[in-house]
């Protein structure tokens, strides 16, 4: 049963239509918009501190569901591709309804990135109630999270629900798309759990008649507080790096452990099959890896300045920038090693409203960042 590269196939199947999830198209990850192109283990770390240079905020539009007012905007996502939806774009998904009821809000929104941009509905869906992640691979599938819901569902380009999925997802928290940037390569979807503390794995197999989609959860043992509302914490901020040597794929995600205040880093992440093969010991200072030599996690860092952080952002050059849910709106940018290099307190107020980070652009000098903020229910940028 071969693992599907699912751009292909939906690219396949459409150019057939004419003639009688994810992917990612055969361009180079720096040349495609607004995609990252990770370091590898050889090249010296970026410590110019982007988020210093900074200093512009604008208001990319407001977020609040145009048709039925949904409000509280979570994960930021970009679109790569033209295919329904249009390059460059942003989808952003709401976690509370009009009302301002937690985890009652159904809708993704898309903006274009410019200031003054309006909100559009993307797609308005029961299976997005306590929509907080929305993953968009190359062919424009969209993989949202509903953590009310309790399910992971795939939206087409177009919004229309194409399937849901559950167990062993209970309480979805994240989503990202991981493709290592090779035509007809895998491509997969990593799932969090704020109620398990686990990390699932959605893996697609081309069978007759269709694409089955395999979930096996890879990970698990994370920091949960069984928190309610936006005080939820757990494994979050999921982000995918890679570059290729040859046909071999070197990848990292990175994960967000907002119970123990750190940021992990998984070496290989492609390589990771079977259920529990990642195991978070207590405390999260430590991991039981059932194949160290392919696979593996460590603490990128740990404590101070993380206060409980739940969003991140990965930067063109391979650094992290994470928002902080405690202590203030304050950001935090790290290299892949842990150092940091500064931190940025968006504004002076105690209650936390950063929960999506979004960078985009090919270089330090054209780094930008999106995030979220729901005390103003828009989408900003950070320019420099």
């Amino acid at each position: 049963m071969p693992t599907l590269n699912y751009r292909a196939l939906l690219v396949a199947g459409a150019v057939l239509a004419t003639s009688a999830c994810q992917g990612n198209s055969a361009v180079p990850a720096a040349s495609q918009v607004g995609m990252t192109s990770a370091i590898s283990d050889t090249v010296p770390e970026d410590t110019t501190s982007i988020l210093k240079k900074l200093t512009k905020d604008i208001k990319i539009g407001s977020t609040v569901d145009p048709k039925n007012g949904d409000t509280g905007p979570r994960a930021i996502s970009l679109v790569r591709s033209t295919f329904g939806l249009k390059a460059g774009q942003l989808l952003v998904c709401n976690f509370t309804n009009k009302a301002g009821v937690v985890g009652k809000g159904s809708t993704i929104e898309v903006l274009n990135p410019k200031a003054n941009s309006k909100p559009a509905t993307f797609t308005q869906n029961t299976a997005l109630t306590g929509c907080d992640g929305d993953a968009i691979t190359e062919s424009n599938q969209v993989f949202a999270t509903g953590l009310t819901f309790g399910k992971a569902s795939q939206f087409d380009n177009t919004g229309k629900l194409k399937g849901t999925y559950g167990t062993p997802i209970a309480a979805p928290f994240a989503d990202a798309d991981a493709y290592c940037g090779e035509p007809y390569a895998p491509e997969d979807v990593y799932v969090t759990d704020s109620t398990t503390g686990a990390v699932v794995k959605m893996q697609f197999f081309e069978v007759s008649g269709g694409v089955k989609v395999v979930l096996t959860e890879v990970m698990s043992g994370f920091g949960v507080n069984k928190g309610t509302g936006w005080g939820i914490l757990g494994p979050s901020g999921v982000q995918y790096n890679s570059t290729r040597t040859g046909s071999l794929c070197n990848d990292t995600l990175y994960l967000v452990d907002g119970v123990n205040n750190e940021v992990v880093s998984v070496s290989n992440a492609s390589n990771l099959i079977k259920k529990d093969e990642i195991v978070a010991q207590p405390g999260g200072k430590t991991f039981k890896c059932q194949f160290p030599t392919k696979t593996c996690a460590k603490v990128v860092h740990m404590g101070s300045p993380l206060n409980a952080p739940v969003a991140s952002a990965l930067l063109p050059n391979g650094n992290l920038i994470v928002a902080n849910t405690k202590g203030g709106n304050v950001l935090v940018e790290m290299t892949p090693t842990g150092t940091i290099l500064a931190t940025k307190k968006i504004d002076s107020s105690s209650t936390a409203h950063i929960f999506g980070l979004l960078a985009t652009g090919t270089s330090d000098a054209t780094t930008v960042l999106y995030y979220t903020d729901t005390a103003t229910n828009t989408l900003q940028e950070l320019q420099q």
